[in-house]
C-alpha cells in the first residue's frame, strides 16, 4: 500500500497523458543523469536537475568564496581581488559538478586535502539544507518549464542523497509529499553487481558526498577505532573510500522504501535500454504495470 496515491495511478493514465513528469532517483552512476540528457536532447523535456540548483541558486556564493579564500593566500591573485580586478566563480554544468564536490570536501589531514571535522559537518550541513530547498522547488519549476518553455514534459533528475533527507516510511514527509503531488517517482535499482563496479569506480577517483548526521557519525567513531588514528592524521582519500561501500547498502534499503510507499523502479539495464523518449515512455508503462 503506497503512503501517497501515485501521480499517475496505472499505465493507461501515463500514456494518455500530454504532461509526462518524472523524477528519477538512485545511486549515482546508474543513468540518472544520461537519461535526463537523451529526453532534454530530443526537445520535449525541461531537465531539472538538483545537484545543479544546489551547486548555483543555493551553495554558489558558498562555492566561489572558498575559491576566493584560496586565491587570498596568493600576493598576486590577492591585489587583484582587492582592487576587483579579478571575477572568480564555479563553471558548475549539469555533467560537471566538480566545484559541488570540491567545496563538500573530506575530513581528515590537511596536509593530504582534508578539512577539520567541524568545518566538513558544518559544509554537510549546508548541503543538507540546500538539498532540501532545490527539491522543494521542484513544483516551480514544472510551472516554469510551461510558462516560459512551453514545456509539457519534466524530468527532475535527483541527487545521490535524496533518501539522505527524506523519511520513507513517513506518511508526512513534507518533501515526499510535494514531489508526489506533482510527479512519478522512479527508483533505478541497483543490483549487487552494479555496487561492486560502483565501489570500484568509486576506489579509482573517491569523491565528496553528502551523509546523513548519524550515518556519518557512527561512521567516523568506527573509521577512528578500527584504523587507531587521531582525527587530524586521517587520510581523507582513505575514509571516503572505506565509508562509501557502507554507504551502499545504508542507502538501499531507502531508496527501496521509497519506491515502495511512492513510486515504482526500474532496474539500471532497462534505463541504459531505454535510448529514445518513446522507449522511455514504455519503460515507465511497463513500471507502472508491475507497481499496479
Amino acid at each position: 500500500m503506497k503512503l501517497h496515491p501515485l501521480y499517475y495511478p496505472d499505465a493507461a493514465a501515463w500514456t494518455a497523458a500530454q504532461a509526462k513528469r518524472v523524477l528519477l532517483f538512485g545511486m549515482s552512476g546508474l543513468g540518472k543523469t544520461h537519461a535526463s540528457n537523451m529526453l532534454r536532447s530530443q526537445g520535449q523535456w525541461f531537465h531539472y536537475s538538483i545537484d545543479y540548483r544546489i551547486g548555483t541558486r543555493y551553495m554558489g556564493e558558498l562555492i566561489a568564496d572558498s575559491f576566493k579564500h584560496e586565491a587570498m593566500q596568493v600576493p598576486y591573485l590577492r591585489h587583484l581581488l582587492m582592487t576587483d580586478s579579478i571575477y572568480i566563480a564555479s563553471n558548475i554544468t549539469f555533467d560537471n559538478l566538480a566545484p559541488l564536490s570540491m567545496y563538500l570536501g573530506k575530513p581528515g589531514s590537511a596536509e593530504k586535502g582534508g578539512l577539520p571535522l567541524a568545518t566538513y559537518r558544518k559544509r554537510q550541513a549546508e548541503h543538507r539544507s540546500a538539498e532540501i530547498a532545490a527539491l522543494q522547488d521542484t513544483p516551480r519549476f514544472i510551472e516554469r518549464a510551461q510558462a516560459l518553455y512551453a514545456y509539457d514534459n519534466f524530468v527532475c533528475d535527483s541527487g545521490g542523497s535524496i533518501c539522505e533527507v527524506v523519511n520513507p516510511e513517513d506518511a508526512d514527509d513534507p518533501v515526499l509529499k510535494t514531489l508526489a503531488e506533482n510527479l512519478l517517482m522512479v527508483w533505478i535499482e541497483d543490483t549487487p553487481d552494479h555496487m561492486e563496479e560502483l565501489a570500484r569506480r568509486f576506489d579509482r577517483a573517491p569523491k565528496p558526498m553528502y551523509y546523513d548526521p548519524a550515518f556519518l557519525n557512527e561512521s567516523w567513531a568506527a573509521y577512528l577505532a578500527d584504523s587507531n588514528l587521531a582525527e587530524d592524521a586521517v587520510d581523507p582519500d582513505d575514509f571516503v573510500r572505506w565509508t562509501y561501500a557502507r554507504a551502499l547498502s545504508h542507502r538501499h534499503p531507502r531508496y527501496a522504501a521509497m519506491a515502495r510507499n511512492w513510486g515504482v523502479s526500474v532496474t539500471a539495464q532497462e534505463i541504459a535500454a531505454a535510448t529514445t523518449p518513446e522507449a522511455f515512455n514504455q519503460l515507465i508503462a511497463k513500471a507502472l504495470e508491475r507497481a499496479t
